[in-house]
């Protein structure tokens, strides 16, 4: 009798671990799904460790430019894990987790701080740069246009760097910086339209001299692509050879190539390969793509895109055109 009984208690024992199993099973599983279902809302899913598919359509993985990228992400990171309701914490977590190459993991991130501060306009301005990176082009208007929306009546603040410059002079700010991208993205989608009052208030409310020049670069390229010539040519008008560009060089010498100062070799070297940089190879070959040249224009994209930092708004923006206009 003892025995039955004691068999009867073992059985029940074991349908309730079964049972308690199958539940955290499921718990689980709607966990995932839950996690799988959020993530498809960030972003489309991808192969592991790929970051974006480029709009060429190859598979994207992770690429950093940055050498000392490794111990400031640790550094990053431990402070957000000591403090993860800090929003200037999750902002750097971040900004190091995105310099590092993760720009998933870092839209993922700044989705988080969103959620616990859904009027900090950085938090908007950051992820938007990502979904650039990533080539969510709609996704980053939205968020861009969000900061936008969170900074109109505020003073501006400066936007601290992650790699600073020989000068440790921050050139940005918050509020420039949302206008510059915002911008970037309505051109990257080629709604030039759009691009235009945006790039034009950035020009407007420039208030030094780099980014004066990379807000005219861009605003240069909008409206000759708009087929805007002579108001092209009149918003360079406060562009000089000297001027105190700490940054942004690259941009500087692109607006005196429009203003006929610079000739265009002396930018890409006479065999037409970039000597400086995508943001100058880009430039040069819009310069020819507008001005009637099409076959050097498509070689010099071509030639961006054998490149490997992929992220650059050079790259992106070249990959664009590139498919826009030469792809069949």
């Amino acid at each position: 009798m003892l025995n039955l009984f004691a068999s009867i208690i073992h059985f029940h024992m074991k349908s309730v671990s079964v049972l308690f199993l199958l539940a955290i099973a499921a718990i689980s599983a709607c966990n995932s799904s839950r996690q799988n279902n959020d993530s498809k809302e960030l972003f489309p899913a991808l192969p592991d460790s790929a970051q974006a598919i480029s709009l060429m359509g190859d598979t994207l993985y992770p690429s950093s430019p940055y050498a000392n990228g490794s111990s400031k992400y640790d550094t990053a990171k431990m402070n957000y894990q000591a403090s993860p309701d800090n929003v200037d914490n999750i902002i750097w977590y971040g900004r190091w987790t995105a310099y590092k190459g993760d720009f998933r993991e870092a839209i993922r991130i700044y989705t988080e701080g969103i959620s616990k501060f859904p009027q900090d306009a950085r938090l908007y301005r950051h992820r938007g740069h990502r979904y650039i990176s990533i080539r969510e082009f709609d996704r980053a208007i939205a968020d861009f246009e969000k900061a936008a929306s969170l900074i109109e009546g505020k003073k501006d603040e400066i936007e601290p760097d992650g790699q600073p410059n020989a000068f440790n002079i921050p050139i940005g700010s918050l509020h420039s910086n949302i206008w510059y991208h915002l911008g970037l993205a309505y051109y990257l989608k080629n709604d030039l339209a759009k691009a235009l009052p945006v790039y034009e208030r950035a020009v407007r409310e420039s208030n030094n001299d780099d980014k004066l020049t990379s807000t005219t670069h861009w605003l240069y390229m909008t409206l000759r692509l708009l087929g805007k010539k002579e108001e092209a040519e009149k918003i360079l008008e406060p562009i000089q050879p000297a001027m105190n560009i700490i940054e942004n060089k690259a941009y500087h010498q692109l607006c005196l190539l429009y203003k006929g100062l610079l000739p265009a070799d002396s930018l890409t070297g006479e065999t037409g390969s970039a000597s400086s940089n995508d943001a100058v190879a880009y430039g040069v070959a819009n310069w020819y793509y507008y001005n009637g040249n099409h076959e050097k224009a498509k070689a010099l994209y071509e030639q961006i895109l054998k490149g490997k930092i992929w992220a650059s708004f050079g790259y992106i923006a070249a990959e664009a055109d590139y498919v826009r206009r030469f792809r069949k």
